[in-house]
């Protein structure tokens, strides 16, 4: 077994690094060896998870800070985010699929997290996610 791995990256909270998602998910990608379909399913969940942290969590403070971290052994990529904010309940998030938020704008990041990654966990009062893939099935 190799030794694991961790990369870190930390962003302002500003709308312009949202819009370096796509640059870190292919650095991750290099890193991590991750096939197109892997590379796919990071950069769709990292990107929800970081757009979440800086609009959400930091609420586009420049001052506060999201912390990406990237673990890699040799069965599983785990990624973890983390922002500066108050810190939110997971469990009282509105079901995106009820009737009633079928048309709504946003209130689907959370979700779309869930149905790609294989683990997500969240702590520290809500201000960090931590999504899990598993490398060896041939998807992340």
């Amino acid at each position: 077994m190799k030794e694991p791995k961790t990369k870190e990256m930390t962003l302002s909270s500003t709308y312009e690094e949202i819009e370096r998602v796509n640059e870190i998910a292919r650095d991750l990608q290099e890193w991590a060896d991750l096939n197109e379909d892997q590379f796919d399913t990071v950069l769709l969940t990292l990107s929800e998870a970081v757009t979440n942290a800086i609009l959400h969590g930091n609420k586009i403070d420049p001052s506060k800070k999201v912390q990406v971290k990237a673990h890699l052994d040799d069965e599983t990529l785990s990624i973890s985010v983390k922002d500066e904010g108050e810190g939110f309940d997971p469990n009282d998030l509105p079901d995106p699929l009820q009737e009633e938020n079928i048309l709504n704008e946003g209130g689907r990041g959370v979700f779309i997290i869930e149905q790609f990654a294989e683990e997500v966990n969240f702590s520290e009062n809500g201000t960090k996610i931590t999504m899990i893939f598993n490398l060896n099935n041939g998807s992340a």
